[in-house]
């Protein structure tokens, strides 16, 4: 019970910060190239509209409160696991 504890705290928590930096880089190179990220259609617009900024929770609200959720069971998990071990 404890390992599957600790993937469940650890596993959702990394893949919600892999996703938010790969959201966050694809921003910075269009910034970079001269364009304006689009943060609702999630691509490039070159012809220089300003595109307001919507943060990651407001677009992906599923896979942060998932996530959340899954490392919140992870932790009750760890918890019952070093609990019962004793």
């Amino acid at each position: 019970m404890l390992r599957l504890g600790l993937l469940l705290l650890v596993v959702p928590a990394v893949l919600l910060m892999a996703g938010y930096m790969y959201d966050l880089s694809l921003a910075d190179a269009c910034l970079e190239q001269g364009g304006s990220w689009d943060y609702r259609a999630a691509r490039c617009d070159e012809a220089g509209a300003a595109h307001p900024f919507t943060p990651f929770m407001v677009r992906h609200p599923l896979w942060v409160n998932g996530g959340m959720l899954l490392s919140v069971v992870g932790l009750l998990l760890c918890i019952a696991g070093l609990y019962r071990r004793r």
